[in-house]
């Protein structure tokens, strides 16, 4: 497993009975979590320190609940880069921690190259992936069906004052079909899928039945000369070898890196976040 470890003001302190205790900068969240199937040691819903927490209730649906005066949002960092964090609808806060893990590598993979990169980020959420790439000298487009999660990802780049990040709001599939016939070409591709979804038009997305066949028409974007391809899934049931297997079907062997990702615990547990599977050339 593939832990990301080198967060400084991001930890997870306490986990279980589907819940995740986390603290977030100076403030302390407790969320809905469906991979913590275990029990807590204690009630996490009464902790005295607790600032926030979100509901699940009966129909499905859920709720935040504050105890303490939050700003509307604020700031966390992961080594020189900061991210706006903010409570939102569905238990989220504009930032997935775990993927600290592929930050690292993608820049790393980046800047090892004596040339200009062309990052496509799909599914691309408020950008931390684009602005890890952007860090690291490459060029990247931004796209998510989300008008409200790209405006998010403009001011996370604003707030690193990044400027290299082109922002798509648009279906990613017809993004890529529009970007075929037009002869744009890309040397690495970044994708986070949603294990459902709909598009800007209403098109339906379902990760088991869609997934294969987009990795295959995202190798048509890629440049001669490809230096990645990342695909990160939350899916449950969608296991690692999954990816490699996908991968490796598309691309060829060879090359594949792919892992469960997770985050470390107070509790010396590891918290698993999904899956990853990139192909490297």
């Amino acid at each position: 497993m593939k832990v990301a470890k080198d967060w400084k003001d991001y930890l997870v302190l306490a986990t279980g009975d589907g819940e995740k205790l986390e603290k977030w900068g100076k403030y302390v969240l407790l969320r809905p979590d469906p991979q913590i199937i275990w029990h807590a040691k204690k009630d996490l819903s009464k902790v005295c320190h607790l600032d926030g927490h979100y509901y699940r209730d009966n129909s499905g649906g859920g709720k935040w609940k504050f105890f303490s005066q939050l700003p509307e949002q604020w700031t966390i960092s992961w080594k020189n880069l900061k991210f706006l964090i903010k409570p939102m609808g569905f238990k989220h806060t504009g930032l997935f921690p775990e993927q600290a893990v592929n930050w690292q590598d993608m820049i790393d993979l980046i800047k090892k190259e004596d040339r200009q990169i062309n990052v496509l980020n799909l599914f691309a959420y408020t950008g931390g992936a684009s602005i890890a790439c952007a860090s690291a000298g490459a060029n990247v487009t931004h796209v998510d069906a989300s008008k409200g999660m790209v405006e998010r990802a403009r001011e996370n780049a604003k707030l690193n004052g990044i400027t290299t990040i082109r922002y798509i709001v648009d279906d990613c599939k017809k993004f890529i079909e529009r970007e075929l016939r037009r002869g744009k070409r890309y040397d690495a591709i970044i994708m986070d899928p949603p294990s459902y979804g709909r598009g800007t038009n209403g098109e339906m997305w379902k990760i088991e039945d869609n997934l294969f066949d987009f990795v295959e028409l995202c190798k048509e974007v890629l440049s001669d000369k490809p230096l990645f391809v990342l695909i990160s899934s939350y899916t449950t049931g969608l296991q690692a070898s999954v990816l490699t297997n996908i991968l490796s079907l598309v691309f060829g062997k060879g090359g594949i890196d792919a892992d469960e990702i997770g985050l470390p615990t107070e509790e010396g547990i590891i918290l698993p976040c999904g899956a990853r599977g990139m192909k490297i050339w």
